[in-house]
């Protein structure tokens, strides 16, 4: 479904990606962990088209993401979830699923996925006008969420879901990534808990200082040496 190949990326001198390659099968998760600076949100960025790659080469449902523009992106069927929430945050909950539509067309099939994002959100639907802005930071992760399942994505991309949230929260919130991923929905998800995220991945990438370093199953690379030590605190 997704082919990322050979991806270089600079920004000024600094060389942030450094061949990058990887793919994501339709119907997995897939994750990518690395600590902070490794290059895990560069490459979502150079995925969704809002970084530009150097050389290399990114494919999607087998056509070229090389030069094609953000929208474009999100119109072919690939959305992110953007670190830190990136919610509008002074229009109401409802106003910012309307924005997260707003590629489409077809009215009737809109009203349906409201209603399925407020039956997977609740808390949503209970503050449907209020201010995004003074939502807990939970609600306003599950509204990013909400936002991005309104594009309608074939993959979804999430950078750093559980930031910031607390313990009971972000159980809460990989048990929905689990949902959505049921519900027929790939993802490609970017995480710095790393055990949260070997747990429900098919497949995991390792990126340090901007190179792959590991490759392989998530319940392998869990039982890894290397990454015990490095990401799980073993």
């Amino acid at each position: 479904m997704l082919e990322v190949r050979s991806l270089n990326v600079f920004y000024g001198t600094i060389h942030a990606l450094h061949d990058i390659s990887f793919h994501v099968q339709e119907g997995e998760i897939v994750t990518l962990i690395g600590a902070n600076g490794a290059g895990k949100t560069s490459t979502l960025h150079c995925i969704s088209g809002l970084v530009s790659l150097k050389s290399g080469d990114i494919h999607f449902t087998g056509k070229t993401l090389k030069g094609v523009s953000p929208n474009r992106i999100v119109e072919s069927g690939l959305a992110q979830v953007p670190e830190g929430r990136r919610i509008f945050a002074n229009l109401t909950v409802m106003e910012n699923l309307e924005m997260g539509a707003y590629i489409r067309k077809d009215r009737n099939m809109i009203k349906q996925d409201y209603e399925m994002v407020f039956s997977r959100f609740p808390r949503l639907k209970e503050r449907i006008r209020q201010v995004a802005g003074t939502l807990s930071g939970g609600e306003q992760q599950m509204l990013a969420i909400g936002r991005t399942l309104m594009s309608r994505p074939k993959l979804m991309l999430m950078d750093e879901p559980s930031m910031g949230l607390a313990p009971l929260l972000v159980k809460e919130i990989f048990e929905i990534i689990k949902e959505i991923n049921r519900s027929g929905t790939t993802i490609l998800l970017v995480e710095q808990n790393a055990h949260m995220a070997l747990s429900i991945a098919n497949r995991a990438y390792v990126l340090e200082t901007g190179r792959i370093v590991l490759e392989g199953a998530a319940r392998e690379l869990a039982q890894n040496e290397q990454v015990k030590k490095a990401y799980l605190g073993g």
